[in-house]
């Protein structure tokens, strides 16, 4: 069996080895398509795998119908929107992420965008500490856990809505529950946004939500572009002149934030969360082993198109 590695911007070396290490000991062959830019050679190279590791690479329906013999396709990372499940539901194709691989490199980036935003981007001027201030996480998953982690050695109160974990989860880990998101932005002079980008979340944090904030208010965006309203946040910017914005993935209308908020916005030249060696070795070993665990044991523990 043939398991191709498919990745625009490259593993590091030592999680390509560690990659090959795994796949060639349970006696499959490993196959790279690295620094691809044209399509074509991936439709090409994904013709006979029988299974795909990709990063930030786009899985879509021409892709899967490229696929002849394809069982199982990994996302290595959280987020899985850049692969198009119903195509790949179509043609009995498990697709899979890796949770929590990335979750402290991309905690980390969180925790220092927050200290670059105090410290207003680090020009001259007097800034302000985190000690004290109200932390949001929204959604308390594993990259807002950690957050929470390293918001309380800061000396920050930290608060959390998520529906989808326990109240008494939250609360055994010295978290203050908050029943809304009303709730949780108009008490926290920071949010940390965590959610994933569906029909349910896209477009939902804008206007309503960011003008609750308290005076000084800094939302952080280590999630996805998708679920900012940006139209509704640059018409919050231009009434509240004291809010503010990280993120980690350039709005949509990036330049117009960069010129009308230049010293109140802030974006990542390009998405960082993951970018760390060692997030970049798990997260690569992680999709291997799930990919022989399927192929020997028929293991789904990681499946997200069920």
């Amino acid at each position: 069996m043939k398991i191709l590695v498919a990745t625009e911007k490259p593993f590091a070396k030592v999680a390509v080895e560690g990659i090959r290490k795994i796949v060639e000991n349970a006696g499959y062959e490993l196959a790279l398509l690295e620094n691809f830019t044209d399509v074509n050679d991936f439709y090409k190279a994904v013709a006979d795998a029988d299974a795909l590791i990709v990063r930030s690479d786009k899985v879509t329906k021409e892709v899967v119908d490229a696929a002849q013999q394809l069982k199982i396709v990994v996302r290595a990372g959280a987020g899985y929107d850049n692969l198009d499940l119903p195509a790949c539901t179509a043609k009995n194709i498990v697709a899979m992420n890796t949770p929590g691989q990335n979750s402290n490199a991309v905690a980390e980036l969180a925790a220092g965008m927050m200290v670059y935003m105090a410290r207003n981007q680090f020009t001259p001027g007097t800034g302000s500490e985190l000690l004290g201030k109200n932390l949001g996480i929204h959604a308390y998953g594993n990259v807002g856990k950690l957050v929470a982690k390293i918001a309380k050695g800061f000396g920050m109160n930290v608060f959390a809505f998520d529906p989808f974990v326990s109240k008494e989860t939250m609360e055994a880990e010295g978290v203050t529950v908050c029943a809304t998101t009303e709730e949780l932005y108009s008490k926290c002079h920071y949010v940390s946004l965590h959610i994933p980008a569906n029909e349910q979340t896209k477009k939902s944090i804008g206007y309503d939500l960011l003008s609750k904030m308290p005076k000084g208010g800094t939302l952080v965006n280590t999630a996805r572009k998708e679920v900012i309203n940006e139209e509704e946040l640059v018409k919050v910017l231009e009434e509240r002149a004291d809010l503010k914005y990280a993120t980690d993935i350039a709005a949509g209308n990036q330049e117009i934030l960069n010129e009308k908020f230049a010293k109140r916005v802030f974006a990542t030249p390009k998405k960082m969360g993951a970018e760390t060696s060692e997030a970049n070795i798990n997260a690569g070993l992680a999709s291997a082993n799930q990919i022989v665990k399927l192929l020997q044991t028929g293991d789904t523990t990681f499946q997200v198109n069920k």
